[in-house]
């Protein structure tokens, strides 16, 4: 049975097995829950379904929050994508994906805690995207999402999911370092290079805070669902070239960690600091709920 303590410990796993991580992940998840294998991967795939359900509703173009600070952007984003843009029409598309079910959780739309609803925009704008445009099969896509639970799975143990306790690093960084190795494995690299490509990952946000404006997840917390993207695919093209993290990927979760709890108060989920205390920040939060008592 893995154990999920170290990434370091998958790799070495399922090189020992000669599988992917997807494969070793699927068949320890089975063996532990005394459950097939296809019933575990229907499970995925349903989640997968409910990522494609929320790009999908996200795009709307009327659709807006409760607080009505935010929606829309995704449909501007997948209108601007035709251009090409600066990055590439993929990528602008991977953009909107992102920002649409990030929108549609803003806006109390069904999505997937990967691994927070926070920021729940990063998985399926890599993965689905990828599916989507064919650059995947949909089998692989679903498996895939396997490799970013258990990268998940060693954050969670070693560090923290949560911006309460650790930050946005610890939000939208896991996500980021979860779809950068799932996208490595869909593009056909190694274990090794899914661990580089976390590692990359992390090292990119490490230190990113978590300041809700009126302590809602919308600002700046969609955008940065967005810039979690970019960094999963630059993370995972640069694994993909063969280049590595001088750092191994448990020590930048393990410094994850150290920032995390040296982040103050202020600047973990309380709105008490960075962008929600800036003066437009408190005018929004006072367009929201009003005067503080």
């Amino acid at each position: 049975m893995l154990e999920y303590k170290s990434i370091e410990e998958l790799c070495r796993a399922a090189h020992a097995k000669n599988c992917k991580l997807s494969e070793l992940v699927l068949d320890d998840q089975a063996e532990s829950m005394e459950l097939p294998r296809e019933e575990l991967y229907r499970r995925m795939e349903e989640r997968f379904a409910v990522m494609e359900s929320a790009v999908k509703a996200g795009m709307n173009p009327e659709l807006r929050s409760t607080s009505n600070l935010t929606g829309g952007d995704a449909a501007k984003m997948w209108a601007y994508a035709s251009s090409g843009g600066v990055c590439g029409g993929f990528v602008n598309r991977a953009m909107a994906r992102a920002l649409a079910v990030s929108e549609n959780n803003a806006a109390m739309g069904k999505v997937v805690a990967a691994p927070t609803a926070g920021s729940c925009g990063i998985l399926p704008g890599t993965v689905v995207s990828l599916a989507s445009e064919g650059r995947c099969t949909r089998r692989e896509a679903v498996m895939s999402l396997f490799t970013a639970g258990a990268f998940g799975m060693v954050i969670a143990a070693k560090a923290s999911l949560s911006g309460a306790e650790g930050g946005c690093q610890a939000e939208c960084g896991s996500a980021s370092a979860m779809a950068a190795a799932a996208i490595v494995e869909l593009m056909g690299g190694t274990p090794e290079q899914c661990a580089h490509a976390c590692a990359m990952a992390i090292k990119n946000q490490l230190g990113l805070v978590c300041d809700p404006v009126a302590g809602l997840v919308e600002i700046p917390c969609i955008k940065r669902n967005v810039s979690g993207v970019a960094i999963a695919f630059s993370s995972a093209e640069m694994a993909l070239a063969g280049i590595e993290s001088k750092i191994p990927a448990d020590e930048c979760i393990d410094a994850m960690r150290e920032v995390g709890n040296s982040i103050p108060c202020a600047l973990r989920e309380t709105a008490k600091g960075g962008l929600a205390a800036t003066p437009t920040g408190e005018r929004l939060r006072m367009q929201v709920f009003g005067p503080k008592k």
